[in-house]
């Protein structure tokens, strides 16, 4: 099968931590990888925003990433990026209409690459009479984030009611969560349109065998993740305070993320950190580590007796998955995704979001038991074996891909059959 890929804003090939570079850039670079590994063969395609980049960048065996002229070659904010999707539906069309052989399947990522693919592929339909279906993966939903950060929510005003317009007229939908498909459906997308498969992990990389980094103190916790304000590294603070009131004075936490070197410096939610740990006494247990490399990453999870993912809102969560294969247990808010991926009291314990108290009565408890620490750790890797290794996923996508073809193919031939009855 011949897939293309549109992720505008997250390219599989950009280094990840930054604003706009996390949990989608690895998803899309992943799953593309492994579809190439069944036999698929892929072609993403991303907007260009560095003038040095190649057009045509190979990522994988069977995966080539495509750069598209859509607005300014330099980084723009994804909440910026709506005028130019017109612009990357041209270079998608264009890039159909030079290959040789058209995909089978578009399958899109953010709402915003859903209107460009769905634009590409019915102007393609019209000048060819050839059909090809549209996929769509959302990755976060524009009413779930305006319920949590209200006036904060930087997204363009025409998001309202151009995401459910994608929803609605794209042949099928992969949601990542079942409360994702809950909320599609809230928007009046189609039951039977909507697959659920989640994000993936790569077991062969996040394993919970290998070095891990040595520690400052007895005990760590850690979070990973970019830093703004959504992502609760704030809540792990609070809680570390707690805990630190308390009398235990040998835990430590371990912030990963947001920027590094001379610019970390100018990251205000890096100083709203800073500043809160030193208010509340624990300054000098708090390590902002900045971005780490993803080659790195599993030996500083697996320093790690626990890690800490209480977002206010999250639509999958990659990070917990990663602490999961590397037998770390996951404190996880009950929100989105981390409800599925994160099963409570087995792999993981759930808290309430926004509740610091929650967070530090759970760490109490699991800190000081190392058996129940490793049991969960040890659940937690063979959920991450059972059914997110991104082979499962690829699979399972595959099989969404293909019902949406069936699907496809029913309406055409009935269109057909009944104008042939007019």
């Amino acid at each position: 099968m011949r897939i293309s890929m549109v992720s505008e804003h997250a390219s599989p090939l950009a280094t990840l931590g930054g604003v706009d570079a996390g949990g989608q850039n690895v998803h899309v670079a992943a799953l593309s990888t492994a579809l190439a590994r069944r036999g698929h063969e892929v072609t993403v395609y991303t907007r260009r925003d560095d003038a040095t980049l190649d057009e045509r960048v190979p990522l994988a065996p069977g995966v080539e990433v495509v750069h598209v002229e859509a607005g300014p070659a330099t980084h723009v904010p994804k909440d910026e990026l709506l005028p130019y999707m017109g612009e990357l539906a041209n270079g998608i069309l264009e890039h159909w209409r030079r290959s040789r052989s058209t995909p089978h399947i578009v399958h899109s990522h953010f709402w915003m690459s859903g209107l460009a693919a769905l634009d590409a592929a019915r102007r393609f339909e019209a000048a060819t009479g050839r059909t090809i279906p549209v996929v769509h993966t959302f990755h976060a939903l524009g009413i779930v984030k305006r319920r949590h950060q209200g006036a904060d929510d930087t997204s363009p005003a025409e998001r309202e009611w151009l995401e459910p317009r994608v929803g609605r007229e794209a042949d099928g939908i992969i949601a990542t969560c079942s409360d994702e498909a809950f909320e599609l459906k809230a928007l009046g997308v189609a039951s039977a349109r909507i697959s659920v498969v989640p994000c993936g992990v790569d077991l062969d990389h996040f394993t919970p065998d290998g070095p891990a980094e040595e520690r400052g103190l007895r005990r760590r916790i850690m979070t990973v993740g970019r830093l703004v304000p959504r992502k609760g590294v704030d809540l792990a603070i609070r809680a570390l305070a707690e805990l630190a009131a308390e009398g235990h004075a040998d835990v430590e936490l371990v912030v990963v993320g947001g920027a590094s070197g001379p610019d970390a410096e100018r990251d205000p939610e890096r100083e709203r950190l800073r500043a809160l740990a030193a208010e509340l006494g624990v300054d000098d247990r708090v390590l902002l580590r900045g971005q780490v490399s993803q080659a790195d990453m599993p030996a500083v999870l697996r320093s790690a007796d626990a890690v800490v993912c209480t977002p206010w809102y999250e639509p999958f969560g990659i990070v917990p998955l990663e602490a999961m294969a590397c037998g770390v247990p996951v404190v996880a808010a009950a929100v989105g995704g981390l409800i599925d991926s994160v099963v409570d009291g087995v792999t993981g314990v759930h808290v309430p979001p926004r509740d610091p108290g929650a967070i530090a009565a759970v760490l109490r408890e699991l800190l000081w038991d190392e058996e129940r620490v490793r049991a969960l750790g040890h659940a937690g890797r063979e959920r991450m074996v059972s059914r997110y290794s991104w082979d499962r996923v690829a699979a399972d996508t595959g099989r969404a891909y293909r019902a949406v073809l069936d699907r496809s193919r029913r309406e055409a031939a009935l269109r057909t059959a009944e104008g042939a009855l007019l």
